[in-house]
Order: structure tokens, then sequence, then C-alpha cells
């Protein structure tokens, strides 16, 4: 275990990676921009290119600080479902919260075009209102099994078969929509940070701050379920209050970024274990704060990545995560096996 006095030294670093991976998102992307124009900008001076300061207020700037949301947010909601299931290989979207706001926007985009050969008209926010709402209905499936089923793996075994469910409804759906609606469909399936409107982060970052209030507020509860369910009912805990809790959270947290930003894959489950691999620590009154910024740098620099600089067109994010994400877990998991022999 790392020593207390070298945990401040982490977070400073981090800061610093967290700045200038801040500062290479908005500098970067098709159209060039001076530095000294965009600082220029950002400190409200006057420029005399209104094109310039109109990308970086109304696209770059949002979009940037969407990514840290989604990061964030993605990151400290895994974090949570591997400490309650007590499984490395658990992610923010392992109890199909991520398939039900799937489900939500496939019968949106996809269901007037099976049915009738109608092609929704949408909006950022009609999808995330459909995203929500498929996110709420399989939240409350899971809540009213957790009422009946007291063992976390069989409920982590039911998360994994609601999302088989509605990836397979969203397949049919899929196999019968007209081109115009599937095309639609898969594109909000790559993932976007660049979508929103100042109005829509507005509520975005509400939701987020809620979530991390109330997952800071449980972290005494993560560090007791540590130690195991029986541990945390010998000293007084109400154990099924605080799973109702953590569910809670998590489904704010990755329900609020998959109705915003897309299903987004990877962060939430590399992120914890990269974290944990620099501090060495299991007290989550260092490793949330610490997945918070980690999970903010990553899906800045893969945003960056996604955009790329000097080109008009970008990458899906999803698949930046996936090609930087993988590899991450793959190499923790073979150096664990290496250092367990």
């Amino acid at each position: 275990m790392k020593n207390n006095t070298s945990y401040p030294i982490y977070f400073a670093i981090l800061s610093m990676l967290f700045l200038g991976a801040l500062t290479l998102n908005v500098s970067l992307g098709s159209v060039h921009i001076p530095f000294e124009n965009i600082l220029s900008i950002l400190s409200g001076g006057a420029t005399d290119n209104p094109t310039q300061e109109y990308i970086i207020t109304q696209y770059r700037l949002p979009k940037a600080l969407t990514a840290i949301l989604v990061g964030a947010a993605l990151s400290l909601s895994g974090l949570i479902m591997q400490t309650f299931f007590r499984n490395p290989l658990a992610g923010p979207f392992v109890l199909g919260i991520s398939s039900g706001a799937s489900l939500g926007v496939a019968l949106l985009l996809l269901g007037g075009s099976v049915i009738g050969g109608i092609s929704a008209v949408t909006s950022g926010a009609s999808l995330a209102i459909a995203a929500s709402t498929g996110s709420f209905l399989v939240l409350l499936s899971i809540m009213v099994v957790a009422t009946r089923v007291r063992d976390t793996m069989a409920l982590l075994i039911i998360g994994l078969m609601f999302g088989s469910i509605t990836s397979a409804t969203v397949s049919v759906l899929s196999y019968f929509a007209r081109m115009e609606s599937l095309q639609q469909y898969i594109f909000w399936s790559f993932g976007s940070m660049g979508d929103l409107s100042w109005e829509e982060l507005r509520i975005f970052i509400i939701i987020i701050s809620i979530g991390i209030i109330m997952s800071i507020i449980a972290i005494k509860s993560l560090n007791t379920l540590l130690l195991g369910e029986n541990y945390a009912k010998s000293l007084g805990m109400n154990v099924t209050r605080i799973r109702y809790a953590l569910i809670f959270i998590t489904s704010i947290l990755a329900g609020s970024v998959t109705a915003f930003a897309g299903p987004i894959a990877f962060i939430g489950l590399a992120v914890p274990h990269l974290t944990r691999q620099v501090f060495r620590t299991p007290n989550h009154r260092i490793l949330v704060p610490a997945v918070l910024l980690c999970g903010a740098i990553l899906m800045l620099i893969c945003d960056t990545l996604a955009q790329l600089p000097g080109y008009a067109f970008s990458l899906p994010v999803n698949a930046i995560t996936s090609i930087v994400g993988a590899p991450v877990v793959i190499w923790l998991l073979v150096r664990k096996k290496r250092m367990m022999f």
C-alpha cells in the first residue's frame, strides 16, 4: 500500500494532466484557432473574429465540459458497481441501465418505422427523454427484483439478463426498421460529446452533481462493503437500504450519461482499475476523487483523438474509448496474473 504522504503528489500530477488534457481538447479541432485567440475568448476579451468565438463558446467548450462530466460519471459509477458486486469486471452498465436507454431510443427512432413506416422527428431533448425513460423503467425492474433477491451475484446475473432482453428487442426493431431510421439509431449509438447546447448542459451538470454528492455521502458504506455484507450487518448497517442507494446512484450517473451522450464503453470499467494501480488503496475517500479526475482526463483524451485535429470529420467516440480502454483492462489483468505467480 502506498504511503499516505504520496497521495497529494498524485493528485497534483492528475490536476496538471487534467488541465493539459482540457487545454488540448479546446485547442484542437477541424478549424485552426491560434492559442492566444482561445485565451482571449475564454477570458472574455474582445476578438475580431466572431466565427472563432462561436466555435469556442458554442461548440468546443460545451463539448469539453460534456467529456469531463461523462468521464467522471462513468468512472465513479464503475467504481461503485465493482465495490457493490466485489467483482473487478462489473461496470456502470452491468445492471442493464445502458440497454434500457438504448431500448427507449430505439423505440423512438425505430418504432414508428417498424409499425407504420413513419420516420420519427427527433431532437436532442426527445432522445434524452426517451433514453431516460428506458433507463428509469429498467431501474424500477431492478429495484423490484432487488426486494426478492438477497444475493448480489444473482442480482448481477439478472442485470445482465435484462441487458440481453433489451438488446434482443433492439435487434428485432433494427431488422425491420427503415434505412433512414436505422441510420439515426446507429449514429446515436456511436456516442457524441458535441451535441449538447448550454441549456441541456446545465441540466446534465445538475444531474451529475447530485449523483456525485450522493456518492460522497455513501463513501463510508462503500468502505464497509469491501469487508462483506455480513460485516456490514454486524456494524448495524441496513444492507438492503445501501443496495437500493448504490443502485440508484449508479442509475443516475450512468443513465444520464447515456441519455445525453449516448452509450460510452469501457471508461467505467477501465478507469477504476487504472486508478487502483496508481493509488494502491481500497479507501474510497481517496478513490472517489481519484476516479473523477482520471475519468475526466481519459475522456478528454479520447474525445481529442476522436475529433481528428485538422480534419472536417470525427471518429465515433465510442470506438476510441473501446480501443483505448480494452488494452488497459487486458494489461491490468495480465499484470495482476503475473504478480500472483
